[in-house]
């Protein structure tokens, strides 16, 4: 017996997991690191919910009327089963159809038009509401950053980019396994954002910095990068291949995005008319 259960025996302690499944409540599900470690974008998710909620005085951690999955931020819907609520996810675009093995979703909103047609090919009913619910932070967060720009750019490589960055010996970098606080703060620090993560391109637009999308590797599929720029009212995205490249294309033709129409979409109704 390990030394835990031991422990667990002893005082009659439960674990975390078993304490939080111990009711009907909400699960949000988004992607972690096989690390243990936060990569911000993902995190994110987490975060965003939690603020949500607790503007209308709802936890993550509470009972509600039924047990349900939530998937907000992160290209994860291959992780997806069938009754799941979405609200803000996307298509990863290098996970096969077939690896989709839902056939019923709750759809709110999605990150873009090209994971909508992609359900509603599976004959899923999704709203023509697009947005990564992380564009919502300067409305949830007002005056909690600022842009404060100290350096020409910086950089913000992907986490499967992150090793080619140290070899490049890039300056500016900002790691995507920094805190989600110490990643928007670096990230406004740069005139112009250039990024491989998704997120760093979503962060920098949403607080009206120009970005532009670094491809440093063939390690990401376009799709989840096409899908948040169309989502924001352009076409596809066009990538630059360096630091220099970016800095001579500039930033992308800023995004169309009403935040308002996102956040009215929100599944308040899963918490809704318990304890009230």
């Amino acid at each position: 017996m390990s030394l835990g259960n031991l422990l667990q025996r002893l005082t009659g302690a439960k674990d975390e997991a078993a304490v939080a499944h111990a009711f009907p409540h909400v699960d949000l599900f988004y992607w972690k690191p096989s690390s243990n470690r936060h990569n911000f974008g993902d995190h994110l998710s987490r975060v965003i919910v939690t603020k949500m909620l607790a503007d209308r005085q709802y936890l993550l951690d509470e009972e509600t009327p039924q047990s349900r999955t939530l998937l907000a931020i992160g290209s994860i819907l291959h992780f997806a089963h069938d009754g799941n609520v979405v609200w803000g996810s996307g298509v990863n675009g290098k996970i096969a159809a077939e690896a989709h093995r839902f056939n019923t979703l709750d759809v709110r909103a999605v990150r873009g038009p090209l994971t909508q047609a992609f359900l509603q090919e599976r004959g899923i009913e999704v709203p023509s509401v697009f947005g990564d619910p992380a564009l919502l932070t300067p409305t949830l967060f007002p005056n909690r950053f600022v842009v404060d720009t100290q350096h020409r750019y910086v950089v913000v490589p992907n986490l499967h980019d992150l090793h080619i960055v140290q070899q490049l010996n890039l300056a500016h970098v900002v790691s995507p396994l920094a805190t989600w606080n110490r990643c928007i703060a670096d990230i406004l620090k740069g005139e112009l954002v250039i990024a491989s993560s998704l997120h760093g391109l979503i962060l920098a637009e949403a607080y009206g910095l120009p970005a532009r999308y670094l491809r440093l590797s063939e390690e990401e599929n376009l799709f989840k990068y096409n899908d948040y720029v169309m989502g924001t009212g352009r076409g596809e995205i066009e990538a630059a291949r360096s630091v220099d490249e970016a800095l001579e294309m500039g930033g992308m033709s800023p995004p169309q995005f009403d935040p308002h129409r996102l956040m009215d979409a929100f599944p308040y109704d899963l918490w809704d008319g318990w304890g009230r």
